[in-house]
């Protein structure tokens, strides 16, 4: 290696306060196997390249609780193919002295002791580990806290209440449809106002979208920040996701990147395995096995993660390169409870059709709107699926993510603010693309809200806990943001259908009855009102480049919302027919327009960063 080269290493080393063999590996100078096979040369004993996981003389619990240990900080034995049993050790450059003066004093222990990379001797573990971190995944939250967990779908009374709408319904609108109705409306209506209420409410108390001041920082006192990255039949976005991920700033020596595939995705792994990843970038293979949803497979690459913080992102997203950044100073300058960030998520394909210029406007308002307004008012926060970044102890204490939730985001929300954690937002978006068809929109959105159903009916299987826990407001809020979003979402068909049936009794017969007017009053209403709180929060939010042709938008949406309704009618067959079968939303790799160019890059640096010495992902 030339001596500038050399040089610029060590300095960088001395920046980010890591070991100088450490900064060569991860910025590409040397490899894991030369490095660490120099320094067995240098102490004097035996090193390994290659080991057989089923000689490590360890157990499958023994070997998971290691994997969440920094390299250096344990030995562990292995017995070799005749029979000598050897202690593995992938020691830390900052222990290399001691090492070497033991091994000096010592010929017993220079022969029984051998060096292995860390690489190498994690994947041992890993694969030593397997059915222990499987069966954690899956049961870890029901034997923690068996009552917040979704493995079972309702409970007693939440079955027979069920069951008693489904007898009694139908009987109330034979013998009497129009008071029936009338009731019914009155019901859906608390929800769909209650929805109506809380748009209203941010709208009038959304602040302007901007990015937060960063303070300066000393990349010596960065910890260790781990990002977890689940993917399943990606395969077309890996180039796209490699390159977003090579701009995050942060000390490389200091950053680990778990790349969590299910083990039967050959085509995804495949892709994986055509770049040649940085030591600090590591594909996590997730055994096959039931459930098979993304949380179960976070919840699995979770104990092989060794930072302070965490932080989960889709295969799709572009994080702003100094997110992570904004989120480590938040957590310092905030107390233990705030628990986790959620970053907003921003949508840069919203001129590429009807579909994604909806959907970018309802992330704008949500993200932009009304979680950063719930936050500022200390409330519960249902989260988003990705963007979160979390403080590792506190995602433990809670019990990790529900392997049988499909949308473990809003459902950790919740189960944060009952352990007495909060829930904060930053300003440093993620950018992502909505689907642009109809057939990728709607399983995604059905997956939502048969989510929401799931999550609802957890929460509330013991109503009057769940009011002790969050207090009355955040309570409220749970209703309004889990069954309020579903039901508002289920009635509005309702609403439309029983508007026009009034209007045609009048237009055939020029007078209705009472009941008959109190409906169309409360149809009208509901469905105005509606629409209104919906434009006026999402416009609060978008950002000026983003409100071109918003006319569109507003023409949109009755349709768009006629589809939501189609996607809740449809999460709740799915609901009882597939409670945890999880809906793939399909991520094309992005097409090179315009949009795309000024939206998602435009306030990115450069992704060599002086600061954090940032290399590429791949070499």
């Amino acid at each position: 290696m030339p001596i500038a080269q050399i040089h610029a290493l060590a300095a960088r080393a001395a920046t980010n306060d890591v070991a100088l063999p450490v900064e060569a590996t991860v910025s590409g100078g040397l490899s894991e196997e030369r490095l660490y096979g120099a320094l067995a040369d240098e102490i004097g004993i035996g090193f390994l390249a290659r080991i057989d996981p089923r000689r490590l003389i360890l157990g499958e619990g023994q070997a998971a609780m290691l994997l969440g240990r920094a390299p250096g900080t344990f030995m562990v034995r292995y017995e070799q193919a005749d029979g000598v049993v050897l202690w593995l050790l992938a020691p830390a450059f900052d222990d290399i002295g001691s090492l070497g003066r033991r091994i000096e004093a010592s010929s017993d222990l220079r022969g029984r002791v051998r060096i292995v990379a860390p690489g190498v001797l994690r994947a041992a573990l890993e694969t030593q580990a397997k059915g222990t971190l499987l069966r954690d995944a899956v049961d870890r939250l029901f034997t923690l806290f068996p009552e917040q967990s979704a493995k079972i779908v309702t409970s007693g009374w939440q079955s027979a209440l069920a069951g008693a709408v489904l007898v009694g319904l139908p009987v109330a609108l034979f013998l009497d449809p129009w008071v029936a109705g009338f009731f019914i409306h009155l019901l859906f209506s608390l929800f769909f106002l209650a929805c109506v209420g809380l748009r209203f409410i941010a709208t009038v108390g959304a602040e302007a979208p901007r990015l937060a001041r960063l303070a300066r920082y000393d990349p010596a006192e960065m910890p260790v920040y781990s990002v977890l990255v689940a993917l399943y039949h990606e395969a077309e976005i890996v180039p796209d996701l490699l390159v977003a991920l090579g701009h995050i700033v942060w000390p490389r020596g200091k950053l680990e990147i778990k790349l969590v595939c299910e083990a039967d995705d050959e085509e995804t792994l495949t892709a994986l395995r055509a770049h040649a990843l940085q030591p600090f970038v590591e594909i996590v293979e997730v055994p096959p096995g039931t459930p098979r949803t993304k949380p179960k497979a976070l919840s699995y690459a979770l104990p092989m993660t060794t930072g302070g913080f965490v932080v989960l992102y889709d295969a799709e997203d572009r994080p702003h390169p100094f997110q992570l950044v904004e989120a480590w100073q938040r957590f310092r300058e905030s107390d233990e409870r705030v628990a986790c960030l959620q970053a907003p998520l921003a949508v840069t394909n919203f001129r590429r059709g009807p579909l994604a210029r909806m959907f970018a406007f309802e992330y704008a308002a949500l993200f932009r709107g009304l979680l950063p307004w719930l936050a500022r008012r200390n409330l519960v926060i249902p989260l988003g699926g990705t963007s979160t970044h979390f403080r590792r102890d506190a995602l433990e204490a809670v019990g990790g993510w529900d392997p049988f939730n499909v949308t473990e985001d809003a459902d950790l929300g919740i189960r944060l603010a009952r352990h007495g954690y909060r829930v904060d937002t930053i300003t440093r978006p993620t950018y992502e693309d909505a689907p642009e068809n109809f057939a990728n929109w709607l399983p995604q959105r059905t997956r939502w809200f048969k989510g929401w159903m799931q999550t609802w009916l957890v929460h509330m299987r013991r109503p009057r806990q769940l009011w002790r826990d969050l207090g009355p407001a955040s309570f409220l809020t749970t209703q309004i943001v889990c069954a309020g979003m579903v039901v508002s979402s289920i009635a509005h068909p309702v609403f439309l259908g029983s508007l026009g049936y009034v209007c045609l009794v009048f237009a055939r017969h020029e007078t209705i009855g009472p009941l008959q007017s109190a409906i169309l009053i409360v149809d009208g209403v509901n469905i105005t009102l509606g629409y209104v709180t919906f434009l006026l929060l999402g416009v609060r939010t978008l950002l000026l480049k983003e409100k071109t042709s918003l006319w569109i938008t507003i023409l949109l949406t009755p349709v768009y919302w006629i589809l939501i309704s189609l996607a809740a009618w449809r999460a709740l067959w799915k609901l009882y027919r597939e409670p945890y079968h999880w809906e793939k939303t399909h991520h094309p790799r992005r097409a090179r327009d315009a949009s795309a160019r000024t939206t998602g890059r435009a306030d990115a640096p450069p992704a060599f960063s002086r600061s954090a010495g940032i290399p590429p992902l791949r070499r």
